[in-house]
C-alpha cells in the first residue's frame, strides 16, 4: 500500500510540474511575442548588454533617436561595414555563413562570424553576448521574427540605437555626441565611417584617438560607401532614393 501511495504521489507531482512548466513556457512565449510587436514602435527600456555594461562599471551612455534624426551617412556606413546585402536578404547571409564555417574549421582558434545586421539586432535587443548553441538558436528565432514583423528601416534604426559604439557608449547619437560633439543627423561621411570602423570590437578599437587600423578601416568603409550608395535598394532603406514626381 505504501508503494502504491508513493507512486500515485509521484505521478501527481509530475503532472503538476508538467502543467506549471507548460504554463510558464506559454507565458514566456506570449511575453516575448508581445515585446517583438511592441518594439516595432517602442525602443527597449534597456538591453542585457547595456545592463551588464552598467553593472560591471563600464557605464551606460545612450540616447535613442528617431530614424529621421540619423545621418544617411551613418546608415550607409554601417551597411557598408557590417552587412552589404542587408536590403536584400531575409535576415541571414547564407554565403557568408558558409565561408565563415569553412574558415573556422581550418582555424578553430580564430573564430570568424558572419552575422547580419538583423542577427545583431536580435542578439543585442533580446539576448546576451557570448557564444553558445542555445543563444545561437534563440538568435535565429528572433532574427526570423523581426524580419517578419519589422521593416528593414526599423531594424536598421534599432541597430543604430542599441549597438555598442564604444566602452559604455551605445547608439549612434551617443557616439556622435561623445566623439564629435554633434547630433547624429549632422555626422559627416568620414565621421560615420570612423564610428562604423569600431563596431566589430568597440571596447578594443577607439574612434578617438583613432589607431592606424581604425583609420585604414574607415577609409575602406568610405570606398565601400561610394560603391553602394547608388544601389536603389540601399537608397530606399537609408532614405536617399530620389522622389518620383508624377507628370
Amino acid at each position: 500500500m505504501a508503494t502504491g501511495h508513493t507512486d500515485k504521489s509521484s505521478r501527481n507531482f509530475l503532472q503538476k510540474t508538467w502543467k506549471w512548466t507548460k504554463r510558464i513556457f506559454l507565458w514566456l512565449f506570449i511575453l516575448q511575442f508581445a515585446c517583438i510587436i511592441l518594439f516595432r514602435w517602442i525602443n527597449p527600456p534597456i538591453t542585457m548588454t547595456q545592463l551588464v555594461s552598467w553593472v560591471s562599471g563600464h557605464g551606460l551612455k545612450r540616447d535613442y533617436v528617431d530614424y529621421s534624426e540619423m545621418s544617411s551617412h551613418a546608415k550607409l556606413a554601417v551597411i557598408s561595414s557590417e552587412d552589404q546585402l542587408f536590403p536584400d536578404h531575409n535576415g541571414f547571409d547564407w554565403k557568408s555563413i558558409k565561408k565563415a564555417m569553412k574558415y573556422n574549421e581550418k582555424k578553430p582558434g580564430r573564430i570568424r562570424g558572419a552575422s547580419t545586421i538583423s542577427q545583431q539586432v536580435a542578439k543585442n535587443v533580446f539576448l546576451w553576448q557570448g557564444r553558445s548553441w542555445v543563444r545561437k538558436g534563440l538568435e535565429t528565432y528572433f532574427t526570423f521574427m523581426i524580419e517578419t514583423f519589422w521593416s528593414k528601416e526599423r531594424i536598421l534604426e534599432m541597430y543604430l540605437n542599441v549597438a555598442e559604439t564604444g566602452d559604455g557608449i551605445f547608439g549612434i547619437e551617443a557616439a556622435a555626441q561623445s566623439y564629435f560633439n554633434k547630433p547624429a543627423k549632422n555626422l559627416s561621411r568620414q565621421e560615420a565611417a570612423m564610428i562604423a570602423a569600431c563596431l566589430p570590437s568597440p571596447k578594443r578599437y577607439k574612434v578617438k584617438p583613432a589607431s592606424a587600423y581604425v583609420l585604414s578601416r574607415a577609409s575602406f568603409i568610405q570606398r565601400q560607401m561610394n560603391n553602394l550608395e547608388s544601389d536603389p535598394d540601399i537608397q530606399n532603406v537609408i532614405g536617399t532614393a530620389p522622389v518620383k514626381v508624377n507628370k
